[in-house]
């Protein structure tokens, strides 16, 4: 049976909301695949789409004959026909889950197509690529063979537009109001996952007296991710404000993330802010830089545009050289903490 991919149905943005809202719909109306592959970072969709799925087939719950759940080590050819083969009882479906198995890479891939490749309508098998990475070899004529079979759905990071409306549906449900402009920030500092964003808003929304959050509220009880205050860290070193920036190191450091990890988010918002540099030299605007860097969300490019008006071409590559020196000096730093404090001050210097 060949089912026609959803690996297209992109939206403007590049975003696959769209599948997303056509397996939703296609649940909802009873018209289930025989066979889908999930993968992408947004886990929230991800989740939400197996829920529905097991629900639909599995109404009774998960603990009957109708339901099996490989993890990726755990299946071989020989099991999954088994699992495929056997029919369903006092049901229609059965639902097979394949969690973390990379399809693509196994030894016995040929085998496993051969399994997949003329499923019985009483079955519905997901392979869900959580921990590893979804990457089929579209060259290969068997890789091919095995997509053209499967609805594939990637369940991507959404889009500003959509990620605001859908965090201010959720603080309405509690009672709350936000601004757009204090739910991007929200977003910026959360990461813009879906799943972080659920608990943050829950969080926000127990914290808030009123009926109306502010960005006060956001910033006493939100943990920000690595990534935003490494965005704060950047506007304060090119602000010139070398106090502020001791202290968000600091907090970078009592965030206990190691120091690895905080000269490659340091080094990352310095090369996108060289980009957005490059792009204002060539009259360039926002929508440039989200492609150039692959940046999701409109607003961190504007953050980054408004820094980069504030330096020359010449300061952001100098600042880049800096942190690369300090990234390859880590590798062998016996006391990198000390280190990062260094860079601080050789990035004061150079702006």
């Amino acid at each position: 049976m060949v089912v026609k991919s959803l690996a297209s149905n992109k939206n403007n943005s590049g975003t696959m909301n769209n599948s997303y809202s056509e397996l939703t719909e296609s649940i909802k109306n009873g018209r289930v695949a025989p066979f889908y592959i999930f993968h992408g970072g947004e886990r929230y969709l991800l989740e939400r789409s197996l829920g529905e799925l097991r629900r639909y087939i599995c109404p009774d719950g998960l603990d009957g004959f109708n339901y099996r759940r490989y993890e990726g080590s755990d299946v071989s050819p020989g099991s999954l026909s088994d699992a495929i083969n056997t029919l369903p009882v006092l049901s229609e479906r059965t639902l097979i889950e394949l969690n973390d198995f990379d399809l693509f890479a196994d030894p016995d891939k040929q085998q496993f197509a051969a399994a997949l490749s003329d499923l019985p309508e009483y079955v519905c098998v997901v392979i869900n690529y959580d921990t590893i990475i979804f990457k089929p070899d579209r060259r290969q004529n068997l890789d091919k063979e095995i997509l053209s079979g499967a609805q594939v759905i990637e369940f991507a990071v959404q889009d500003q537009k959509m990620l605001v409306s859908w965090i201010a549906r959720h603080f309405s449900a509690q009672g709350k109001t936000i601004s757009k402009g204090d739910a991007e920030y929200l977003i910026l500092i959360t990461g813009g996952l879906m799943a972080s964003l659920q608990g943050e808003i829950a969080k926000v929304s127990a914290y808030v007296r009123g009926d109306r959050v502010a960005r006060e509220d956001i910033d006493a009880v939100v943990t920000p991710v690595l990534d935003a205050v490494a965005y704060r860290l950047t506007d304060a070193v090119i602000k010139r404000e070398h106090a502020v920036a001791m202290r968000i190191l600091d907090e970078l450091l009592r965030m206990r993330e190691a120091p690895q990890m905080i000269i490659y988010s340091i080094s990352l918002k310095m090369r996108q802010l060289l980009a957005a540099r490059v792009c204002l030299e060539s009259k360039l605007n926002t929508n440039s830089l989200m492609e150039i860097c692959g940046i999701k969300h409109e607003f961190q490019a504007r953050l980054l545009m408004s820094t980069a008006r504030r330096t020359t071409l010449a300061q952001c590559r100098e600042i880049v050289y800096i942190c690369s020196e300090t990234a390859y000096a880590l590798n062998s730093e016996p006391e990198p903490e000390a280190r990062l404090t260094e860079l601080l001050a050789r990035l004061a210097s150079a702006v």
